[in-house]
């Protein structure tokens, strides 16, 4: 199995794989939308999690005619989404490590104990 966060292809193939002139990435990397890496030499490279985040754009402007502003708010948001969710898993997996003494604590505290297990992982929401 392949890392997707791989730098694998540069801006030309992209172009081509998603039907767009590399101009239309360059835009869309200025606007922040989209974050290639870059060689030694500077060439931007595309990973598959990249290549995937631009057909997701594409979709929402061609397909369902959203502008780009609202497109850097669907995509911080489900970022965000993403994050959240990882913090959702290493919550119950510490939970599920630290099954018998998180359950002491819990009789003891019962919501105070879920609470301060999340404190250190939460943060605050920025959509806007």
């Amino acid at each position: 199995m392949t890392d997707r966060g791989k730098p694998l292809y540069m801006i030309g193939v992209v172009a081509e794989m998603l039907k767009v002139h590399p101009q239309t990435l360059r835009f869309y990397e200025k606007k922040g939308l989209v974050r290639p890496s870059r060689t030694v030499g500077r060439t931007r490279m595309y990973s598959a999690e990249d290549v995937d985040e631009l057909a997701r754009l594409l979709r929402l402007t061609r397909d369902l005619g959203v502008n780009l502003a609202g497109i850097e708010i669907i995509l911080k948001m489900r970022r965000r989404m993403i994050e959240m969710q990882k913090q959702i898993e290493d919550l119950v997996s510490y939970l599920r490590e630290d099954g018998g003494e998180a359950k002491e604590r819990a009789a003891r505290e019962p919501r105070e104990a879920l609470a301060r297990a999340a404190s250190g992982q939460l943060r605050p929401v920025d959509l806007f």
